[in-house]
């Protein structure tokens, strides 16, 4: 290593220090669980918050094993899918009564996609089409199609950054991502959804990765329907509950696919009609689970006191040294970032192209830095603002840097 190379290895370790040192939100990585690794993978899933394991040990012994059937109401076990919503919706952007937590994000993509497909075609049979981000994860796509099968819908994969010009007098509905799970890109979502609206239809926003790492604005913006996950950075738990978002001009029109008891009106009258209930509701299906529930409800006390836009300033900021370092340690040539330098357009992540990505991130992992692999040839570093430093970024970029450097040593050798 040259000594310029360690004079500016020196600066970029002492502007972390300073930069943690007057982070407003720094004492917020006390409250989880972590070690020594540099973990930037809560884009996948979030580190444990030190309040659950306490309180489900609570809800198991005692809740559970001392109340049982009783908790449903003395522990407010039947309101927890409400209760918990609102606690989500207030990171998301959602009023009160708007948003219910319950089920994958899967189920509730389902039930978004079908029950504003029916919202649409009320208001004219016309609308035959369904707009669905070409570049959506999956499953995503995977629900569009069987939702414009099921709704007599064709479905039209676009780009999602195309949607506010494809949209047009046969579209029911627009399902989009508001961050790109591969790149980092964050996507337009008041300009979209305006958009779609004057066209005629309806938008579902998939916020699995940007609901705790920025604003969102759902009754801001007058989203329609919107979804997403907790376990990320919403640190909920692995296949902790995700949520579903309904706009309140929407829910006495909201017709979901999946008519369950919890939703009925009166879920105990054991009527064989169906009835749906009013509000957040009427987007349940059957029994919660309860168990990650309230793990989730746990994990969300550590956002009391924290504003998103702080979230998202530092956020922004990490990223933008992380890149820095990637620029000062990494031989030129080695990697390429695919998320966007301009700040409207990044979420919270950094997604590099390199060729031999699998067997890089293997290595890192070994070493102490946990990122993830997205084929073929990307890496993912996630940046959960509540517990990364800029010490973790700087470290991140300088074992990325020796591990390409010596495997492009060994390829010359």
């Amino acid at each position: 290593m040259s000594d310029t190379t360690i004079s500016g290895t020196h600066a970029l370790t002492d502007e972390a220090a300073r930069l943690d040192a007057a982070d407003a939100l720094r004492a917020k990585r006390d409250a989880f669980a972590l070690d020594d690794a540099v973990y930037l993978d809560g884009n996948s899933l979030g580190a444990l918050p030190h309040t659950v394991p306490a309180r489900l040990a609570d809800v198991i012994t005692r809740e559970w094993g001392a109340l049982r059937i009783r908790s449903w109401e003395e522990s407010g076990w039947w309101t927890a899918p409400e209760r918990i919503g609102d606690r989500v919706g207030r990171l998301v952007g959602a009023a009160p009564g708007r948003l219910v937590v319950g089920d994958s994000t899967s189920v509730n993509v389902f039930k978004a996609m079908v029950g504003a497909v029916r919202i649409a075609q009320a208001r004219g049979a016309h609308r035959d089409q369904i707009l669905v981000d070409e570049s959506t994860f999956p499953t995503d796509g995977y629900i569009a199609e069987s939702a414009a099968r099921m709704t007599g819908c064709t479905l039209r994969p676009v780009a999602a950054a195309d949607v506010s010009t494809a949209v047009g007098p046969r579209t029911a509905v627009a399902l989009v991502n508001h961050v790109d799970y591969r790149t980092g890109r964050l996507h337009d979502l008041p300009g979209t959804t305006a958009a779609v609206h004057a066209a005629g239809a309806l938008v579902v926003w998939d916020l699995c990765h940007s609901a705790g790492a920025l604003p969102v604005g759902l009754d801001a913006h007058g989203v329609d329907l919107a979804v997403g996950c907790t376990y990320k950075y919403l640190n909920g738990g692995p296949g902790s509950p995700a949520y579903l978002y309904v706009a309140q001009e929407h829910q006495p029109r909201f017709d979901s696919p999946l008519p369950g008891w919890n939703s009925h009106a009166d879920p105990f009258g054991m009527d064989p009609a169906y009835t749906p209930a009013d509000g957040a509701a009427r987007g349940r299906v059957g029994t919660p689970d309860i168990l990650s529930m309230l793990a989730l409800e746990a994990a969300l006390e550590v956002w009391d006191d924290v504003a998103i836009e702080d979230v998202r300033a530092k956020s922004l900021a990490l990223t933008d040294f992380f890149l820095r370092c990637v620029e000062a340690y990494v031989p030129a040539g080695r990697v390429e970032s695919i998320t966007p330098a301009a700040h409207a357009e990044r979420g919270s992540q950094v997604a590099l192209r390199c060729p031999d990505a699998g067997a890089v991130m293997a290595e890192l992992v070994r070493r102490g830095v946990v990122g993830d692999f997205r084929r073929p040839d990307v890496l993912r570093f996630g940046f959960t603002p509540l517990y990364t430093g800029f010490a973790d970024g700087e470290r991140a970029a300088r074992v990325l840097a020796d591990v390409l450097a010596e495997s492009r040593a060994a390829e010359d050798g």
